[in-house]
């Protein structure tokens, strides 16, 4: 492989990692907001449990999230220098203003988030959960936007071969950040729940039926329950909007190669690049056509109109139903959780071992949906402004392949240390069980009220 792909490869790594944690934190954070905010109002001591239970889980996942974040940074500088170069006044100012507007309020109000339960007032400490809640959101809202730009660039002007901004605002909210963002959040929203229904699940399988982890699988799987049909919805607008600016990854996606009216939605496919088309298909005539145009014979736009000017085929395409397929599990599992929660106070045994096996469904989810997006964008990294290959360093690719191949076995322990953790904790029996009297009784005010 040459340097070109290998730097791919590693920034993919890099990123794969990086990316599960703030998919996890992002929501996680609201969630803990809303424990906090319940044992206020209620002074049930389940919701403190279960608030001390998730803190810790929203802390190891907030710190893997910081230092892969720091250090799939650095890749611009070292792997892409073409990228800055080019688009470096429009991608610096962006990453700027997430730092100075989301990593500075993260970092200020975490320590209080963690560590001052019982050391602050309960306004102060509700209040730092809500500023970090914010701040999370803030981040995903200026990475996406910087993303949503190489996508569907807007607001700039180019001179010189370099690309200078215009309006911000066209470039922030450009054509396809809203959609984008909204599933992003949405994605989030659903890894969080499940792997808080699952995580609770294998507590209760293990014996542990307490108020702490009913109450708070309930509230995951109320949650998964209203977001996926609303992911659906969003997702049909996203791909619309996908049609109108990226119509090569819309090919892709439904492996269509002669544009047509009418085409088939397929269920499972070969595509073949070398002989562009696709072998062993199962489709339902027409139906890819009616969900991207609204018609029966609506015009989807083949492959062979972009020939060279499109992704690899394969990747997009199994990517694409995979995403779909895990949204399907969601859809069924979390439906039929919320409709036992009708009836009985949790889910019955079968049910609690699907939501088990869907703990980190959500991560699988985001990756299939990521790599769609991504691989789908090639070969632009800027799309009709910079190709991939005119932004890669000229590092050797046997430094690559070094440096790949040790970012590999560090993201492999690091993934296997993280969910041995996750679920050590849940085997602990005195996990959010400490100090469960009111918070703030007794404890020194500091003079922070």
């Amino acid at each position: 492989m040459d340097a070109l792909i290998l730097a791919r490869i590693q920034f993919a790594a890099n990123i794969s990692f990086h990316i599960l944690f703030p998919t996890i934190t992002i929501a996680l954070c609201w969630f803990l907001l809303y424990f906090r905010i319940r044992h206020l109002s209620t002074r049930q001591p389940g919701w403190l449990e279960a608030y001390r239970f998730w803190v810790k889980i929203f802390a190891l996942s907030f710190a893997l999230g910081v230092v892969s974040g720091i250090t799939m940074s650095f890749q611009f500088g070292t792997n892409w220098p073409g990228y800055m170069e080019t688009v470096g006044n429009v991608a610096g100012p962006l990453l700027a203003y997430e730092v100075l507007t989301a990593f500075f309020l993260e970092a200020t109000f975490l320590g209080i988030m963690l560590f001052g339960t019982d050391r602050v007032s309960p306004r102060i400490h509700t209040l730092s959960i809500v500023l970090v809640a914010i701040g999370t959101s803030l981040s995903a809202f200026w990475i996406l936007a910087l993303n949503s730009w190489m996508h569907t660039p807007a607001g700039h002007i180019i001179t010189d071969g370099v690309v200078y901004a215009e309006n911000w605002f066209d470039i922030v909210f450009n054509p396809s950040m809203p959609y984008r963002l909204a599933h992003m959040m949405i994605a989030s929203g659903l890894t969080a729940s499940f792997l808080i229904a699952g995580v609770s699940a294998y507590r209760w399988l293990r014996g542990d039926k307490s108020d702490a982890v009913r109450l708070a699988q309930r509230t995951a799987i109320i949650c998964a329950a209203a977001l996926i049909p609303l992911q659906i919805f969003i997702g049909d607008l996203h791909g619309l909007n996908t049609l109108e600016h990226q119509p090569a990854k819309v090919a892709a996606m439904e492996g269509v190669w002669e544009t047509q009216e009418g085409a088939p939605l397929l269920l499972f496919a070969i595509p073949d690049e070398a002989e562009r088309t696709n072998h062993y298909e199962v489709g339902i005539p027409k139906l890819a056509s009616l969900i991207l145009t609204h018609e029966l014979d609506g015009e989807i736009t083949g492959l062979n109109a972009f020939e060279g000017e499109h992704p690899r085929v394969a990747p997009v395409f199994f990517g694409f139903r995979l995403m779909v397929g895990i949204g399907v599990l969601m859809l069924l599992v979390s439906w039929t959780a919320a409709w036992q929660l009708r009836k009985h106070s949790a889910p019955n045994k079968l049910v609690q071992r699907s939501l088990l096996a869907m703990t980190f469904s959500g991560w699988i989810a985001t990756l299939a949906g990521w790599y769609v997006t991504e691989i789908g964008r090639q070969p632009w990294l800027v799309t009709g402004i910079l190709k991939t290959e005119q932004a890669v360093s000229p590092v050797p690719a046997t430094d690559l392949k070094l440096t790949l191949t040790l970012y590999l076995l560090l993201y492999t322990a690091l993934i296997i240390a993280y969910i041995s953790t996750v679920f050590h904790l849940a085997r602990r029996k005195d996990t959010g069980k400490k100090n469960l009297t009111p918070l703030n009784q007794g404890a020194p005010a500091y003079g922070l009220e």
